[in-house]
């Protein structure tokens, strides 16, 4: 390059100029835009990664303050405080949930859900001899009725709280040894847990009672079980496995 230093001819007059650094300056100029738009679009990509987390923490706080919102206009509301109650529960804020679940029992003192999901929250706050004592309560409660039992069985069962749930599904059995729906869901509770032997018993059992239950005969063929519709089908327990039946769907709509 020399020493960088150029004279031209330009129309009869001299011009001088420094080439070398005039390439040079073009050069870093040219790298240094590359690196503002690399970094631009990096810094984009960390924010649009970022965004799914913000809008669904801004969610999470749109539902609690509804609920809030609704439990000012309403207090005595026991499944505004239960959603509440599930909030917290999620958030491991063990004291506010077991207070929200409380005040929902409080306006609703058979709130079965809330039953089991303030002994779930009491039992996982550490505070054991009160959350068996309040399941021993809950059930005994329920245990002059057999849907009453099989909705506490339910939450129990949706808190993974097993062994009151079977405790539950037991006490709904005894007290209506032919309804179907009960026979059914203490059937899909043992297939549930692997137990395949036991819960065909049950749903066979189920399917006899009421054959008109496809589902349960699509589970009982899987299971190998020649599927035969019986001459009687009993009548009896019509009533009770409505209202069953009603307590199984907004079970499963929660």
């Amino acid at each position: 390059m020399g020493s960088g230093v150029q004279t031209v001819q330009n129309g009869g007059e001299k011009v001088t100029g420094i080439r070398r650094f005039e390439i040079r300056d073009s050069k870093f100029g040219i790298v240094l835009a590359f690196l503002v738009c690399t970094i631009t679009l990096s810094g984009c990509g960390l924010f649009e990664r970022d965004k799914p987390k913000e809008i669904e923490r801004t969610a999470a706080e749109k539902e609690k303050a509804k609920l809030l919102s609704s439990i000012d206009r309403k207090f005595d509301n026991p499944q505004a405080h239960y959603e509440l109650g599930r909030m917290y529960q999620a958030e491991g804020r063990w004291i506010k949930a077991e207070h929200e679940y409380q005040t929902a029992l409080n306006f609703d003192p058979v709130y079965r859900k809330a039953q089991a999901a303030r002994v779930k929250v009491l039992l996982d706050s550490g505070d054991k001899v009160k959350g068996e004592l309040l399941a021993d309560e809950y059930i005994g409660q329920a245990s002059n009725s057999a849907s009453g039992s099989l909705r506490l069985g339910l939450g129990f069962q949706k808190q993974a709280l097993d062994e009151y749930a079977l405790t539950c599904y037991q006490q709904a059995l005894r007290l209506a040894p032919n309804s179907a729906k009960v026979n059914r869901q203490i059937g899909y509770y043992y297939l549930s847990k692997g137990n395949k032997d036991r819960g065909k018993d049950y749903l066979s059992r189920s399917f006899q009672l009421n054959p008109n239950q496809p589902d349960v005969a699509g589970e009982l063929g899987r299971l190998g079980v020649v599927v035969k519709v019986p001459r009687k089908v009993q009548k009896q327990t019509k009533k009770l496995d409505k209202i069953v039946e009603e307590s199984d769907k907004s079970y499963q709509e929660k």
